[in-house]
């Protein structure tokens, strides 16, 4: 990824922001986005969490990504909106955490859900003729019932899944893993709720988070702005986009493109362990 001009990186924050729901495309932006931060050698990074969660894996890669870079430079996580589930678990790669004090957050915990459409193929007559090499190859298909030993290997995989969330929050909050089980229940709650459980250090806005991060580092808050490295989208992309959101005010249908990416979300993530929180 090629960014358009070079600053002076030493004097100037980094930030970095996490929209919506995170899967594969925001994987590899903020990745990129991190191997920039470093190579630049930014002495701090802001990182603005919006977003109620995602795929398990996605999550773990990036919040990997920010546990080694912690080793080199200070990261301030700033809670907007919704910083649920996923969007807890990548704020657990920051040394610090603020949220607003009615940020959403929590939702610590691990769903996975799938499809029965086994009645409604029955009424229009439609069957599957299924080969396959073992028991369990065809888990979690649309066409029948789940049976109580699927049930039982996929509960173990959720089960492992939330223990790896817990123990994350209980090393990174240094907390003990029964105190975070006490309201990891998949419960959603405030950032002043958030506060008193000791998943945030300071309650504040992204502004605060600002002024905090340069701080941290020895930089007059008052001068110290933030290089925000956006994702850089083909040409023919920024415009479709463009035209669409233009297409959408004139119609007032500001829903309609948000609904689709849930709706592609969805699809995409059928029968994954997600860590996400959707109301």
């Amino acid at each position: 990824m090629v960014w358009p001009f070079k600053p002076r990186f030493k004097k100037q924050i980094a930030r970095i922001e996490i929209n919506g729901a995170i899967a594969g495309a925001t994987r590899k932006h903020v990745l990129e986005a991190l191997k920039t931060v470093e190579e630049r050698k930014f002495p701090a990074l802001l990182l603005r969490i919006d977003s109620p969660g995602g795929t398990v894996g996605d999550s773990q890669e990036i919040y990997a990504a920010l546990k080694r870079l912690q080793e080199k430079i200070k990261i301030v996580a700033s809670f907007g909106n919704i910083s649920a589930s996923g969007g807890v678990y990548i704020g657990m790669g920051a040394q610090h955490i603020m949220a607003n004090p009615g940020t959403i957050t929590g939702s610590i915990g691990v769903i996975l859900r799938g499809n029965n459409l086994e009645r409604l193929l029955d009424r229009v007559g439609v069957s599957f003729k299924v080969v396959k090499s073992g028991p369990y190859k065809d888990i979690l298909a649309f066409d029948r019932e789940m049976t109580e030993p699927e049930r039982h290997i996929l509960q173990e995989l959720i089960d492992i899944s939330y223990q790896q969330f817990v123990q994350t929050i209980a090393d990174a909050r240094h907390l003990a893993v029964d105190t975070v089980k006490t309201f990891a229940d998949g419960r959603v709650f405030t950032g002043q709720q958030a506060l008193e459980l000791g998943v945030v250090d300071r309650l504040g806005s992204e502004e605060d988070a600002r002024r905090w991060t340069a701080e941290l580092v020895g930089l007059d808050p008052e001068k110290t702005r933030c290089f925000t490295l956006e994702e850089r989208k083909p040409f023919v992309s920024r415009l479709l986009s463009r035209e669409s959101s233009q297409l959408r005010s004139i119609n007032n249908l500001p829903g309609l493109a948000a609904g689709a990416q849930w709706l592609e979300f969805e699809l995409s993530t059928n029968g994954l362990p997600l860590w996400l929180y959707r109301p």
